[in-house]
């Protein structure tokens, strides 16, 4: 695997503040993601469809590495980076 490409992936809204704190947190804690808005890229919308099976129940949902986890939810975020070796040994 390259270390260039991104396991995390956000599935968010331009609207959701929970999307954008997310963000600033993965950047505050030097995870590189990729950001897909579910609304404006309807492959993005269809590829979230596909991982969690058709069911929609909010944004942001965060596939880190294929597990996916609903909402800005920090302590299952940092066990999933932390597990999947995605945090920099400098943080």
């Amino acid at each position: 695997m390259s270390d260039s490409t991104p396991q995390v992936t956000i599935y968010s809204t331009s609207w959701c503040a929970f999307c954008h704190t997310e963000a600033q947190w993965l950047d505050h804690l030097g995870v590189p993601y990729i950001k897909k808005d579910i609304e404006e890229d309807k492959a993005a919308y269809e590829e979230l469809m596909s991982k969690n099976g058709g069911s929609y129940s909010g944004v942001p949902v965060t596939d880190v590495a294929g597990t996916l986890i609903l909402g800005f939810d920090r302590p299952k975020l940092l066990d999933a980076i932390n597990a999947n070796n995605l945090k920099p040994s400098a943080v």
